[in-house]
């Protein structure tokens, strides 16, 4: 059985940095495709930051461009997000997602995502 169990989360002031960690169970290969969303109450689902974890390609939103890393570690079935100069638009709850579909980094959408982590809370005070 598949499972995605992110940790990291936690609360800072504005300009801090969380680095948040997304390690994968139960699988044998790397999912073509994996990512983080955010979401907060009464909102959809955005995409923050996708990679494409065979090419390297990686596509992220325009709010957190600049300010966000992702990256990934075969070896370790892990998926990272490098979060600094953090805002208080940032606060929600952030999920990792992965899917073994193909994966166009800039179009994939929550929907294509059959895996989901249960969430970690990121707060950001201002």
């Amino acid at each position: 059985q598949v499972q995605l169990v992110e940790s990291g989360g936690g609360s800072v002031q504005a300009g801090g940095s969380l680095r948040l960690s997304c390690v994968v169970f139960g699988i044998t290969y790397t999912p073509n495709c994996m990512g983080w969303f955010r979401q907060t109450p009464g909102k959809e689902r955005d995409r923050v930051a996708t990679i494409w974890t065979a090419g390297g390609s990686i596509y992220y939103s325009d709010s957190v461009k600049g300010r966000f890393t992702i990256s990934h570690d075969n070896a370790k079935k892990a998926l990272y997000l490098q979060m600094n100069s953090l805002k208080p638009e940032d606060t929600a709850m952030y999920y990792c997602a992965a899917t073994y579909k193909s994966c166009d980094v800039m179009k994939i959408t929550a929907t294509t995502f059959g895996y989901w982590g249960q969430g970690t809370q990121v707060t950001v005070s201002s």
